[in-house]
């Protein structure tokens, strides 16, 4: 909303953002600039509308005595359709107001009508909260806003159901506590005015279907008892945002997309870490950490009196990068400014969190080192600063991180620090593909299996399915996987419907089957540091693994599959640790295939069997090997779906790699083209796996698999096999174009390879991806490539100076160093990493951290 006014806690009058980058770099010689290409967001001024008539008079006073003299255009339009009694989709920037656009419907419902009721789903428990705190400033006293979630106590619960009229939850709570129990909700239900629904672009994948579900069930109900309420969803990122939230929802949605709000402009830096010295796997050489100069960013604008979010890419790197930060501070003299940096994160307990985000937004602390936890969270004003270290998985996510700074109508300061790894090298010197593409298109896949057939069950239990439910749920095929459901005995068929045949309530784990979480108990004192997420506690709860909690770093002792846990103990060692996994894939159905001469790829379902079998010691700071240890965990079992390419006899020859150079050239190519599927789907490397071998049992030939991580698929590897041209020169430009001479994590190594990234040929992968390209687009000639995969466009020129106080901070890309054709920026092109036994595993990949339930 707009109208509050900046802070700084330092006092410090801060540099506006391309000056605040030239300070920063002042002194840097040339040669040495880590920054690849300025990006300048222009300033944006405001439209405004006047106030509704509808408006509640008490409402427009309290909005006015808070500086809102007159709402933006694009708040007027959406509360309007909303008011008028039709779902509707505001999809403007961060930190345009979104809020006013369902509030001003929803409060003045409220304030005519004693008995409605609104529901607030988002997607962290920080975001719901600080909005929580937003309604409560504005709404009549009889409203009672409240929270019902994960952190709500017991005994607070009853007293929630029972008299607020704002209920703030998220769809993990409305799935599991409240449409179970719809028969004591149900003075709530059958008053329902509205539902809205924060940051919808976060439902995606295997947990956007899943919410899809809940939400039609959710409607199913509220008609139930004779309630049609009106959607109200709000995202800044969102792709196609009226048939997103179609889809999402159920029922017919209109966007509204013009932003009317100010924006103060910014400065968006692309920074790459320099080449070192160091060597990692087989020599290859590294590059300075992302965290590390994430740090060193963060302890310069700490100084300098910026107030900045940090964001990491995982829990471990949030207290890592704010531990730097604070020693930083201190070698320098800055004592006074230790306790002004910290870190967040999921995992965290309700009362840390809660303080972190009062201090944040008080001003008490300057340098938040976080995950994605706070992407999504409190409206903080005032922030100078955004520093990316690493790309967070999605354009989407990128720009909602990038959008949390220049709240206070000053322009603000974004660099983005590349990681020493394929996707982040390919990032920092193809800006077209940060700033001249549009976000992801939402990738959910409502009729996989494994989301529609345990959402049918719950529907069951709520209340019989009968045939006039079905629309809602897919028709045909929701038909069809109910007579499997009674099949299986899960369902029982009577004349009037269909209904829940199994003792209790299904067990349904909306975020993926992740797993339950594991707790993490310090040993000697019992006492709970956090929790880590089942899918990825094979991987970072093992014994023996290194775990960091809020600077402090602790030792496993003992994993405890059966109660879920992890014992650990305080300790400080100079090593961290690296799990190592082997997996195997079998075909289990192929569904599409096009051929393409000598190569045809194909997409279809897969079987996939991991097993976390040992980790490893790694030297701090050096990445070096000190020792690996055995592990003793199950195996986990994921049928999924996958997109692969066979290779042919002729295709090997004309890439003219020898039986002993083959494995090694596409195990590269798989690494590296794991990682593109983030630009072209709204997926994370930890969304996907991979496997490539000579010769597969199943193809009789050479092949690289790239599968979903997550139980049936996500719809990811459908949407590589449909882009597969600008997916593959993405692929290839980013190996090619790479300084190193044989391979590096900047591209063909990957930070979780199974196979510990041997052996990889990066010369052979070019020169497979040449042949691959070479086949499609003569597919393409022919009239018989995807329409999808259309012309290549121009190809780009190096990188030039652009106009602004930020000149000079630029440096040529490298120029490659393997027989190399044109290499075609393509805006809808990227690339990371992945490899042979290089997937999430069963169980789903990591799910966002924000700890919503």
């Amino acid at each position: 909303m707009h109208g509050a006014a900046a802070g700084h806690g330092s006092g410090t009058a801060v540099l506006p953002g391309a000056e605040l980058l030239e300070d920063l770099l002042a002194g840097t010689p040339d040669e040495e600039h880590p920054v690849t290409h300025v990006h300048h967001l222009p300033v944006r001024t405001s439209r405004t509308l006047p106030w509704p008539a509808w408006v509640d008079p008490a409402l427009r006073a309290r909005l006015e005595a808070q500086g809102v003299r007159e709402p933006w255009r694009h708040q007027v339009e959406a509360a309007q359709l909303a008011h008028d009694g039709t779902s509707v989709v505001v999809a403007t920037g961060t930190a345009s107001g979104k809020s006013l656009a369902y509030q001003l419907p929803a409060l003045t419902r409220l304030a005519e009508d004693q008995r409605a009721c609104v529901l607030y789903l988002a997607p962290t428990k920080a975001l719901a909260r600080d909005q929580l705190a937003s309604v409560a400033a504005l709404a009549d006293p009889s409203v009672r806003p409240a929270a019902y979630d994960g952190d709500t106590p017991a005994e607070e619960r009853d007293w929630v159901r029972r008299h607020s009229r704002w209920i703030v939850t998220n769809p993990d709570m409305l799935h599991r506590g409240v449409l179970p129990a719809h028969q004591r909700w149900s003075s709530t239900l059958r008053r329902l005015a509205y539902v809205v629904i924060d940051e919808c672009h976060a439902y995606r994948g295997v947990f956007g279907s899943h919410v899809g579900h809940v939400l039609r069930r959710l409607r199913r109900i509220c008609r139930r008892y004779g309630a049609d309420p009106v959607f109200v969803l709000a995202s800044a990122t969102v792709a196609e945002p009226a048939a997103a939230a179609t889809r999402l929802v159920g029922g017919p949605v209109v966007a509204v997309t013009d932003d009317g709000s100010p924006r103060p402009g910014a400065t968006f830096a692309l920074w790459e870490p320099p080449l070192t010295e160091r060597t990692g796997e087989h020599g290859a050489p590294l590059r300075r950490s992302a965290a590390a100069d994430a740090a060193g960013l963060l302890a310069d604008l700490v100084e300098r009196g910026a107030r900045t979010l940090a964001f990491v890419r995982s829990r471990r790197s949030a207290e890592s990068v704010a531990e730097q930060t604070r020693r930083l501070l201190q070698d320098r003299g800055r004592g006074d400014l230790v306790r002004q940096v910290d870190s967040y994160r999921g995992g965290y307990l309700p009362e840390e969190r809660r303080e972190l985000e009062r201090a944040l937004s008080s001003g008490e602390l300057l340098g938040v080192a976080t995950t994605n936890a706070l992407e999504l969270g409190i409206d903080i004003a005032g922030l100078d600063a955004v520093v990316l270290a690493g790309y967070p998985g999605t354009l989407a996510s990128l720009w909602q991180q990038a959008g949390r700074a220049g709240r206070a109508q000053r322009e603000s300061l974004v660099v983005f620090v590349a990681r020493d790894d394929p996707l982040d090298h390919y990032l920092a010197h193809h800006p077209r593909a940060v700033f001249g593409r549009p976000v992801e298109a939402t990738v959910t896949d409502p009729a996989n299996p494994y989301v529609l057939g345990p959402q049918l069950c719950c529907a069951a239990a709520e209340l019989p399915l009968t045939p006039d439910d079905l629309p809602d749920f897919g028709g045909p095929v929701a038909e069809a996987r109910l007579e499997e459901l009674v099949a299986a005995g899960q369902l029982r068929r009577r004349p009037a419907g269909w209904y829940w045949a199994g003792r209790g309530r299904p067990d349904v784990d909306i975020r993926g089957g992740g797993g339950e979480p594991v707790a993490i108990i310090e040993a000697g004192t019992g006492r709970l540091l956090g929790t880590v997420d089942g899918g990825a506690a094979h991987s970072t709860v093992h014994t023996g693994a290194l775990y960091v909690h809020r600077g402090e770093t602790f030792v496993v002792d003992e994993f405890d599959l059966d109660d879920a846990c992890a014992v650990v103990h305080a300790d400080s060692p100079e090593w961290t640790t690296v799990a190592r996994d082997v997996t195997d894939l079998g075909i289990v159905r192929t569904d599409r295939t096009r051929r393409l001469g000598t190569v045809t790829a194909h997409t279809g379902v897969v079987d996939v069997t991991n097993q976390v079998v040992a980790y490893q010691r790694r030297r701090t700071g050096t990445g070096e090997v000190l020792a690996e240890f055995p592990l003793d965990l199950p195996a986990r079992q994921l049928r999924t779906r996958a997109v692969w390419l066979t290779l042919d006899a002729d295709a090997v020859a004309r890439a003219d790699v020898d039986d002993l150079a083959l494995p090694g050239s596409l195990h590269a190519a798989e690494h590296a083209a794991i990682g593109i599927l983030p630009l072209l789907a709204t997926c994370d490397r930890w969304d996907l796996g991979g496997l490539s071998t000579a010769l597969h049992p199943d193809t009789g030939t050479a092949t690289v698999f790239v599968y979903d991580g997550h139980p049936g698929g996500a719809g990811f590897a459908e949407r590589g096999f449909a882009a597969l041209r600008r997916w593959l020169r993405a692929t290839r430009a980013t190996v090619a174009s790479c300084e190193c001479e044989s391979g590096c994590p900047s591209c063909v190594q990957s930070p979780k390879c199974g196979n510990g990234n041997d052996p990889l040929d990066k010369a052979g992968a070019v020169r497979v991806l040449d042949v691959v390209l070479d086949e499609l687009a003569a597919a393409d000639d022919s009239g018989d490539g995807d329409a999808e995969d259309g012309g290549d466009g121009g190809e780009e020129a190096p990188a030039t100076v652009p106009a602004g106080p930020a000149r000079g901070l630029l440096r040529r890309p490298g120029t490659a160093r393997v027989p190399a054709r044109p290499v075609v920026d393509d805006p809808d092109g990227a690339a990371e990493a992945g490899a042979v036994d290089d997937g999430p595993g069963p169980g789903g990949g990591h799910a966002e951290d924000g700890l919503v339930f």
